[in-house]
Parts: structure tokens; sequence; C-alpha cells
């Protein structure tokens, strides 16, 4: 197959003449994926330095300025040709997590300052370093702070990150403005601007608005992007500690969220601290329920799926109009865990943001923390994975993407409608496809907000699909939805969708829509949609089919004789291999931490193979994991009671076969 020519296969398919077998094995080979799209290409380091990058930027003549973790800072030359020079810049800092250029000058975050950086005397080198503004510290290890984002009037914005004490599941704000985002004047004076981070890694200034990306954690039940509006709240109380200073927008007190929800700070018969643990089929609220009481909390524009959208969520930025086709505009979100990048789309709807979130790229060499844009449109990707796993097999790398000028067959975006969905495509569709609702699916959940590390997907529902109405050039599909619940999450798979040139699959045929408003406006009439459901049509089909078998064979038993035969052996079971159950793991975000041959965040397959659980403790070890049992590992796995006991039971029968 794979000597298949891309050529001879359309000429197949458009003839009609595969067999069913075959035909589904040459789409499935021959339908474009990421790669072919866009390429990872490899920058070029000289040997012995440690790129663990902690910030990018771009400077005026095209030159790259890196930041590392490790306190270094690096001005790159030619960075997009195939021999870069590396010119250190400045050494000796702590850990700077974020770079910008302003004025002839770089700023980075330090772990406790802004600080700004000049080569006076133009030797290449930096020669005086000045505090533009220092923030307390407690010395906690997960103090980290990031930025600086230059703003449109030429202040900065950094945010710092909470304590992680003993008990470490409990993060707090341990000294003055920590979970804070803050902006600072070019003169150095400080303004609170909101609250509510926890570990606030990922910020983003766009068309002068500030976000920023949350990790799963205590009070963070996945990660996602919210627009930081001054005053705001966003997630986590930890910071609201510091609401009662003379200097702070945020007017909700700590004690108020607390008085509503329970703060689990749980202890075992010896008074020690107990990590808490989601309780299964109890009443809960969401942050959406949550923001009835208190205005002030700020609802995630975007969410991204835990374990299916990265596990953690890294840098913002925008694609400029031009750059990678016809996703100009749009948003790309960073991942460190998995190791790759989203692609996030939004839109107002009732005078906030929300919008939908797609896969866009993964396969990168590490953990995905910082990009910015080269001067010839393509991507640089600053990578770490230092104190994290990560999906890429390296501690560190900078490596660019680079787009091949070819339009991927993809949904461009997806829009809120009062009845549903509208599709937008990057190239038009097989209209026959794109007409059937068996081509679509979409069930919504939600996430518990509590004081419990991350959360499960709740009150998952499945969701009718009533009709679908295909625009005349094929560019758009607006799609009649029963059931739209707001401050819900929707899944939006198109998995029967085709494109119309050459019957290709989407490159990714699912998105998350976060649906915090369904907007207000005129409703399809059903008698001008397309109803036709090819799969219940082929359902009722067999059903008759069945049904004329069955009574044919009831009248030759009645007229046959009784003839005595021997039982048939029980058929062999095939052990699963790992394409069977792939899409498993794929579905209950067990490859977010694991590999089947390698250390991740967790340990690999093979590992959990070697200690040759039953299938039945496998199962009850998804549910209610022992961290205790895997000391090695610095995240302990969270339970998993929402996969369901066949799907564990494949996972662990798989498993077991590794041994």
């Amino acid at each position: 197959m794979k000597n298949i020519s891309r050529k001879f296969v359309r000429k197949v398919l458009m003839a009609g003449v595969l067999v069913a077998g075959l035909s589904t094995a040459v789409k499935a080979q021959e339908s474009p994926m990421e790669e072919d799209f866009f390429k990872i290409m490899r920058v070029s380091s000289p040997e012995g330095t440690l790129l663990e990058v902690g910030g990018l930027t771009v400077l005026p003549n095209g030159d790259l300025g890196i930041s590392t973790r490790r306190g270094d800072i690096f001005i790159v030359e030619n960075p997009t040709s195939a021999r870069p020079f590396f010119r250190k810049f400045a050494s000796g800092l702590h850990e700077v997590l974020g770079l910008a250029y302003k004025d002839g000058a770089l700023y980075c975050a330090q772990r406790g300052e802004l600080t700004k950086l000049t080569d006076t005397d133009n030797d290449g080198k930096a020669d005086l370093f000045e505090t533009v503004y220092a923030w307390p510290l407690s010395g906690n290890y997960h103090e980290y702070s990031f930025g600086p984002k230059l703003a449109p009037d030429g202040s900065m914005f950094v945010t710092t990150n909470l304590g992680f004490p003993d008990p470490w599941w409990h993060a707090k704000s341990l000294a003055p403005w920590r979970g804070w985002m803050l902006r600072i004047t070019p003169e150095g004076k400080m303004e609170p601007w909101a609250t509510g981070m926890r570990s606030p890694a990922g910020l983003g200034m766009i068309d002068g608005e500030m976000f920023y990306s949350e990790n799963q954690g205590d009070w963070v039940g996945s990660g996602g992007i919210w627009h930081v509006k001054q005053g705001a709240f966003t997630v986590h109380p930890g910071g609201l500690r510091w609401a009662q200073s003379p200097q702070s927008p945020v007017k909700l007190k700590q004690e108020q969220v607390f008085a509503k929800m329970d703060t689990r700070e749980e202890v075992d018969a010896n008074g020690e601290p107990v990590k808490p643990e989601n309780r299964q089929n109890e009443e809960f609220v969401t942050m959406f329920d949550m923001k009835k009481q208190f205005p002030e909390l700020q609802l995630p524009a975007v969410w991204l799926p835990h374990g299916i959208y990265g596990i953690s969520n890294s840098e913002i930025i925008k694609i400029p109009e031009g750059n990678f086709g016809p996703f100009g505009g749009q948003l790309l979100v960073g991942d460190q865990g998995q190791s790759k990048i989203m692609r996030v789309v939004l839109e107002k709807v009732n005078g906030e943001y929300q919008g939908i979130a797609f896969d866009f790229r993964s396969g990168f060499q590490s953990g995905v923390l910082r990009m910015d844009w080269a001067k010839d449109g393509s991507l640089f990707i600053g990578e770490t994975n230092r104190g994290w796993g990560s999906a890429g097999e390296a501690n560190e790398g900078l490596q660019r993407l680079v787009w091949n000028n070819k339009v991927p067959f993809e949904m461009r975006t997806v829009h809120a409608m009062p009845d549903g969905f509208e599709v937008e495509f990057t190239t038009p569709v097989d209209k026959k496809s794109a007409e059937d609702l068996a081509s679509y699916s979409v069930e919504s959940f939600v996430y518990k907000y509590h004081a419990v590390y991350g959360s499960p997907p709740v009150n998952r529902k499945d969701l009718t699909i009533k009709g679908v109405k295909v625009s005349d050039d094929g560019m758009k599909a607006r799609i009649v939805v029963d059931g739209l619940r707001e401050g819900y999450i929707h899944l939006i798979k198109l998995d029967g969708v085709r494109a119309k040139e050459n019957y290709y699959t989407l490159v990714h045929s699912s998105g998350y829509y976060t649906l915090n408003s369904i907007p207000a406006g005129e409703k399809l009439v059903l008698k001008d949609v397309s109803t036709r459901n090819s799969a219940l049509e082929a359902k009722q089909k067999t059903a008759a089919t069945n049904a004329t078998t069955a009574k044919a064979a009831t009248k030759a038993t009645a007229a046959a004789k009784p003839v005595t035969t021997k039982a048939k052996a029980a058929p062999v079971k095939e052990a699963l291999t790992f394409a069977d159950v792939k899409p498993i793991l794929a579905k209950n975000t067990c490859l977010a931490c694991h590999n089947p041959d390698k250390k991740q965040v967790g340990p690999a397959f093979k590992e959990v193979a070697k200690r040759k659980y039953t299938d039945q403790q496998i199962v009850e070890l998804i549910h209610e994991p022992k961290p205790e049992n895997w000391p090695g590992y610095a995240t302990p796995m969270p339970p998993m009671p929402q996969v369901p006991k066949s799907d564990a039971l494949k996972i662990a029968a798989w498993i077991n076969s590794l041994n």
C-alpha cells in the first residue's frame, strides 16, 4: 500500500471501483495528516548549549532572543538559516521564564523581579542590569514568575505562581501578589491587575487584551484559556488573600468563596493531612454555577480538555494574517506535557469571549513552552521538560514549524448558533457526505469546581443532530443540535464529512466548543435542512432483513428433522494490539501521561506490565490509583472513575500482554 501513488488512488476512488476493505485502507493511508502541511525543523545550536527555553522574542532585525531556565540569554543571528550563530548576551540570572524586546533593550521576568538588560557599549553583551520592579517571595520552590508581555501603551504584564507548601496539594499565596497578574509601567510602578492564577505559564497579549492559559490542579478542573480583565477573579482562590489590600482591583474576598465552598482541608485519625480525592455521585457545582453567586468570577473563554488538548498548557500567540494560510488571525496554544500545539478560535457572544479548540501539530522533541514568529512566517518553538515529563524524549530544544503553502482540509472555525453550530471549512466539502446526519455527532460535558486536584468530565450527554444545511459553495455546514447546554463544553465530531475534491477526511475531525452563552438570533426551519441519516437507514434496512431471515429460519426449522451436532470449540481470542487499544487509550486520556515503551509523566505501560497485576487489579488502580506504588514519579495519577469498566478491562488485558 505504501507504494501506491496518490494519483492512482484518486483515479480509483473517483471511478468507484475499490472494494470496501481496500477503500477503507486507502482512505486511511492517503488522507493527509498534520505533517503533510506543517514541517518541524531543527534549529542547530552549538554543542554543549542547553536550551531549556523559558522565553523567546524576535528582534526587529530578525535575530532571535532566547532566555533559558538556567539563567542564560542568547541572541541568535540568522536563526532560520542552516548555520545560525549563537551569542551569549547575559548569564547568571535566576530562572528566566519570559523575554520581551522594547526600545533597544531586553526585559525578562526572573523569579523575583522584572529586569531590564541593555548593551550600552554595543559589544553584543548586556552590561547594564536594572530592576524595573521586584515582587515579594517566600522562598517556596513553586513560586515561578512569567513574562513580560508588552501592552500597546508600553506597560508590561507578568504573572506569579502560587506556592506549594506542605501538603503540596493545596496551593497557597505565601507572599503578597502570588497568584496574580501584575501590570508594571515603564517607570516601575506596579498595579495589581487580576487574581485567580494558580500556575499561569502561558501569557498572550492578543489585540491589546490580556489572556493566559492555566493548568489543571486544585480548583482547576482542566486547563483552559482565560480573558483577563482588570479586576477579574479567574479560578483559584489562593490569591484572594490579598484582595483586602487598598491596591487590589478585585473586591471579592477569600472568605466569601470559602463560605460557599468546601476547602477540603482533610486529616486522618492521627491529624495528618490527607490528599482530597474526587467524590463519585456527589452533588457538585461548576464554575458556571458559581458565577451566578460571584459575578467577578471570569469563566474560561475556552476549556482545553485535560489529557486531550494538553496537560500543562503554555504560551498563547496570534497567527498573523498571511501566516499559516487559512488560519490567520486565530490563536495557537502550546503544551509542555504533550509536546504539541493546539489551535483556538475565539468569538464574542453577549459581550464575552468563548470559542473552539482543535488539535494542530504534535511531535515536537520536548515540551512546548514558548513561541514567536520568524520574519519568514515560520514559527519558533522553545522547549523544556525539566521537572515535568513530556511526550518528546529530549529535555530541551529549539525547533521551527514551517507551512508548505498547501491548504489542509480542516474545520477553519465553528460559530455558536441559537439552535446549534455553524462549521466553516478551509476547502469545499462533498455535499452528499456533509448533508448526512450520520457524519456528525455532538456530546456535552463539564468539570467540577472544587478544591480537589482536577476533575473528571461529568454530566456527559449525547445530543441529537436534527438537521444540517450546507452552503451552496460547500464551505459551511450549519447543524441543528437539540439540547445545547450553557456553561458546558461541546465535543463536535465530523467523522463522516469528506472533501469535495478528493474525498479526503478532515485532518482533525473534532473540536471542543466552550458554550458559555447561547447567542440570540434566527433559528433554522427544519423543512429547509437535510434530515437524511444513512446510519438510521442502514439500521432500519438491517432490522427488516433480519426479520425476514428470522421468519424464513423459523419455517425451515419447523420443517427440518432434528439433527445431533457436536459442540464446536470456542475460538481462541487473539491478543489486543496497540493499534486495537490506542483509540481507547486516547479517548480516556491515558496517552497524556503514559507511553507504551518509555517513561513520560507516568510509567511506561511495559513497566506496569512487569508488576504482574491481574486485569481486575489494573481496573481498580485506574479507578482508584495508589501513587505510593510509584514513588519515583512527582505527579500522582488522579482517580479515573469515568473510564468505563469495559474499556478498563481491554486496557488491562493489553498491558498484561506486554509482559
